[in-house]
C-alpha cells in the first residue's frame, strides 16, 4: 500500500492561443474544469498503474470538494482519511494552457494549508510519496511513520528542512527544481530523479548518473499531471523491484503518454496505455 500525503486541488483551465505575458490579456479561451492537485494526481497515477493506493489530505466543507474527489473515488484510491474541514475552501489552481501544451499555474492551496502531522497520527503507513503542496511537518511525521519506500517530490520549490530530505529513498524534480536546490541534493542518500521534458529524465546517486531514458514521441496537447505521473510511476516501478533504468523508462513513457489527453486526472495513463510505448 502506498499512501499518498499530499494536495487535492480543482483545477479551473483556460486552453487559448498563447499563454500571457505579464500584463497582458488573452482572449479566445476555452474553459475546463479537472480534478487535480498534486498530490491526488500522484495518488490517482499510482492506482491506474496498478498500486494499491490512500490518499491522506484535506478539502473544504464546499460544493468543490466532491468535484475535486470524484474521479479518485472512481478510481478506487481509498480516500478515508481526506478531511472535510469547515471555514476552508478547496484548494483551486488556476492553469493557463497555450496551444503547444505549455502551461503557467497559480496555486490557491485552501484546505491544503491546514493538514497538520496530528492527521497522520492514526495512518499505519508503509510505502509513502509526499509532495510540497503541503507542509513539511506533516510530511516529516508521514515520512518517519513509514516502514518502507519514501518518495518525495520537491515542487513546488521551497526550502526544505534536512530532516525531511534525510528520509527520502528517492527524490523527484523538474530542470527548474533541481537548479533551485542546487548541488545539495546530490549530497543526499536518495535517488534523484530530474525530468527533463521532451528530453525524458535521468537518475542520479550521490552525484553519479545511474540512468537515463528518452520519452517516446508522442503529440502533446496538455503537460499539466505529466510531471506527477512521472513520479507517481518512478515510485510504483522502484517499489515493484525494476532495475533504475526499467523504473526511469517506464515513468518516461507515462510521462508522455500523460501529455496526449487534456487535463490532470483525466489524462493519467492506466498501465495498458503504456505497453505500445515500452
Amino acid at each position: 500500500m502506498i499512501t499518498v500525503v499530499g494536495s487535492i486541488n480543482l483545477d479551473i483551465v483556460a486552453t487559448g492561443p498563447k499563454l500571457p505575458r505579464p500584463g497582458e490579456t488573452v482572449t479566445g479561451a476555452k474553459l475546463a474544469r479537472h480534478p487535480g492537485g498534486k498530490g491526488a494526481n500522484q495518488a490517482l497515477a499510482a492506482r491506474r498503474l496498478g498500486a494499491d493506493v490512500r490518499l491522506v489530505g484535506a478539502v473544504g466543507a464546499d460544493e468543490m470538494a466532491e468535484e475535486a474527489l470524484k474521479l479518485l473515488q472512481a478510481g478506487g484510491v481509498d480516500l478515508s482519511s481526506v478531511q472535510h474541514v469547515n471555514g476552508e475552501t478547496t484548494g483551486v489552481a488556476l492553469i493557463a494552457v497555450s496551444l503547444d501544451g505549455e502551461n503557467q499555474i497559480v496555486v490557491c492551496p485552501g484546505a491544503n494549508a491546514v493538514l497538520r502531522p496530528a492527521d497522520i497520527e492514526f495512518v499505519e503507513i508503509e510505502h509513502m510519496m509526499g509532495v510540497l503542496e503541503v507542509s513539511a511537518d506533516t510530511l516529516l511525521a508521514a515520512a518517519r511513520k513509514a516502514t518502507g519506500f519514501v518518495s518525495l517530490n520537491l515542487a513546488p520549490a521551497m526550502e526544505v528542512p534536512e530532516e525531511l530530505l534525510a528520509e527520502a529513498d528517492l527524490i523527484s524534480v523538474n530542470e527548474t527544481e533541481a537548479a533551485f536546490y542546487g548541488g545539495a541534493l546530490h549530497q543526499l542518500e536518495a535517488c534523484i530523479a530530474i525530468s527533463l521534458g521532451s528530453e525524458g529524465a535521468t537518475l542520479w546517486r550521490k552525484g553519479k548518473e545511474i540512468a537515463r531514458a528518452t520519452p517516446p514521441k508522442v503529440t502533446v496537447v496538455d503537460t499539466v499531471g505529466a510531471g506527477d505521473t512521472f513520479t507517481a510511476a518512478l515510485t510504483v516501478g522502484l517499489i515493484e523491484g525494476q532495475s533504475p533504468q526499467e523504473a526511469l523508462a517506464f515513468a518516461v513513457a507515462a510521462g508522455a503518454v500523460a501529455c496526449t489527453r487534456p487535463g490532470a486526472q483525466p489524462s493519467l495513463p492506466k498501465r495498458l496505455d503504456l505497453d505500445p510505448y515500452l
